[in-house]
């Protein structure tokens, strides 16, 4: 009923910069909070940031000054600018979403394939 599909991921070198974005689609009335995690090899999932419905944001204390994210509500989109990156940063990037599906008054959590991130020194 609901995809999460990212997008933006690869290759960069040490110090560079991407831009990861994550588009919803399928039967959604409405999307409450969005974010992006990450899990590196042989680690737990954790997040990275995440942004309300309103716009409020909150960061991990490792990409603070250096990560921004952002959405754009009519098209259902979050978006993840990723610069200065570091070695540090490689993993692969979740997103995720708290919706409304229509139809339904139970709001659930739907979680994007992945996307890798690899960061060379």
């Amino acid at each position: 009923q609901v995809q999460l599909v990212e997008s933006g991921g690869g290759l960069v070198q040490d110090g560079g910069s991407l831009r990861l974005s994550c588009a919803a689609s399928g039967r959604i009335f409405s999307i409450n909070g969005m974010g992006w995690y990450r899990q590196a090899p042989g680690k737990q999932r954790e997040l990275v940031a995440a942004i309300t419905s309103g716009g409020t944001t909150n960061y991990a204390d490792s990409v603070l000054g250096r990560f921004t994210i952002s959405r754009d509500n009519a098209k259902n989109t979050v978006y993840l600018q990723m610069n200065s990156l570091k070695a540090e940063d490689t993993a692969v990037y979740y997103c995720n979403a708290a919706l409304y599906v229509t139809g339904r008054l139970t709001e659930y959590t739907y979680w994007g394939q992945g996307t890798q991130v690899t960061v060379s020194s």
